[in-house]
């Protein structure tokens, strides 16, 4: 899950950022509303951890406007400002959680866990295609029931492509969905991260197609092909 950071405190948006790349998410920082704008019209966004107390535009009328654009973006506001009216206001114009601060960095994991299972969750949290098994929560998966070793790149490689199951998708496009803003992901890259996919789940029969010049498509399985 993408996860975008509105806050202007560096060292708090810095924290934050670390904290939850090293969760499995993978997160960016932005320090205004006009930047949030920016970064939601160019990458796909899951959730957005939004202050209140920004420069310029404040975070309720930024949220005011992505709800009346009709953006569907999970939306946690994480504010000083924790009067019920303030709480209040969040919510109604749509904010999905309302956390204050100061706050317990477990509190603050255990919501953002809850946004994403209510959110893009609606779906099957866990992938399954033959005898392999993609758990999206708990980041891990299995062949035949018996852990598969990945790295944590490698596993969100695993678990975007087969979240796409039925689709090519290029090795841009890969790459900007893994990766943050300050890790340059190289579509070189991404080939070796596949390659060592593809002789880990070949003993299995499963098998990562390359289309070429366009990407990579997992076809589903036999019987969920119409």
């Amino acid at each position: 899950m993408r996860v975008l950071i509105v806050e202007d405190d560096a060292v708090l948006a810095d924290a934050l950022t670390a904290t939850l790349r090293r969760e499995g998410y993978v997160a960016d920082s932005v320090a205004s509303a006009e930047q949030a704008d920016a970064a939601l019209a160019t990458n796909e966004i899951d959730l957005v951890v939004l202050d209140v107390g920004l420069p310029g535009m404040d975070g309720f009328a930024w949220l005011k406007r992505l709800r009346s654009r009709g953006g569907q973006h999970g939306v946690l506001v994480l504010t000083a400002r924790d009067a019920v009216t303030d709480r209040v206001q969040g919510l109604t114009l749509g904010a999905d959680d309302y956390l204050a601060k100061p706050f317990a960095t477990e509190e603050l994991l255990a919501r953002v866990a809850a946004l994403a299972r209510r959110g893009r969750v609606q779906r099957s949290r866990v992938i399954e295609h033959g005898s392999l098994a993609v758990d999206l929560d708990r980041k891990r998966a299995t062949l035949h029931g018996t852990p598969l070793e990945l790295s944590p790149r490698e596993f969100t490689i695993l678990a975007y492509l087969f979240s796409n199951m039925g689709a090519i998708v290029g090795k841009d496009r890969i790459a900007g969905a893994v990766s943050s803003w300050d890790e340059h992901l190289s579509p070189n890259a991404v080939e070796v991260h596949v390659s060592r996919l593809r002789a880990k789940l070949q003993p299995a029969g499963i098998d990562i197609r390359t289309v070429r010049g366009l990407g990579y498509l997992v076809e589903p399985p036999l019987h969920e092909k119409p």
